[in-house]
């Protein structure tokens, strides 16, 4: 492939949770669940979005808030692990997206995930939603001891793809920190997938997509 007049090897390296699949919308129906099955009510499950909203991504942080907030019984860690043993389930990825991967690879793409979040829960959600199937390769933050924008991961999965990031490839994901500033440290080129939850934000992708499947077409043109 030739990308600014710079052959780039065909190694597409994607972040899972809102990259790949719809992570927000499983977490509606998991705060929905979570707040009838402790009787909270209607009121709790804004609460809970909300508090996702505000810069919790630590879960452990997360389900200490919730306990305190409610007043559950429950230690921490076992909501937290239930939260892990749940989201595999309720996580999709789109069969077109999985076509696309496809596509890809079809094509002569190595394909990869690259993802932060704990080996349990991420690699369950990988393998319940057919990606496990659908890449060539994964590299966990959980399982690694290493996570994202460090180049590390990134390079574990490329090894696991049987290249090196010496040769370039790609990068994508919705984080500005994680995927993008991380992806072009490594020497990757980059495709944000923006959400439209950080409309002013500053960054330096070399593309701009509301949808995965945007990025997969810019890969194959």
């Amino acid at each position: 492939m030739t990308g600014y007049g710079v052959l780039v090897q065909r190694l597409a390296l994607f972040d899972l949770d809102n990259t790949l699949i719809d992570l927000e919308q499983a977490y509606r129906v998991w705060a929905e669940d979570f707040a009838d099955e402790h009787g909270l009510g209607s009121e709790a499950v804004g609460w809970l979005l909300a508090l996702n909203r505000d810069g919790y991504p630590h879960r452990e942080v997360f389900f200490t808030k919730v306990q305190e907030r409610f007043a559950l019984p429950d230690p921490v860690e076992e909501l937290w692990g239930r939260y892990r043993r749940r989201m595999p389930y309720l996580v999709r990825c789109r069969p077109e997206v999985l076509d696309g991967l496809a596509r890809l690879r079809t094509s002569g793409w190595r394909v990869a995930i690259v993802t932060n979040g704990t080996a349990d829960n991420q690699l369950g959600k990988i393998q319940q939603t057919g990606l496990a199937k659908a890449v060539d390769a994964y590299a966990l933050s959980g399982a690694e001891g290493i996570r994202k924008p460090e180049a590390g991961l990134l390079e574990i999965a490329a090894k696991r793809c049987g290249v090196t990031l010496a040769e370039g490839g790609w990068m994508i994901g919705d984080n500005l920190t994680a995927d993008i500033a991380g992806g072009r440290a490594a020497g990757l080129r980059t495709i944000w997938i923006d959400r439209g939850n950080s409309p002013d934000a500053e960054h330096q992708a070399d593309h701009v997509v509301a949808d995965v499947l945007h990025a997969i077409e810019i890969l194959q043109g």
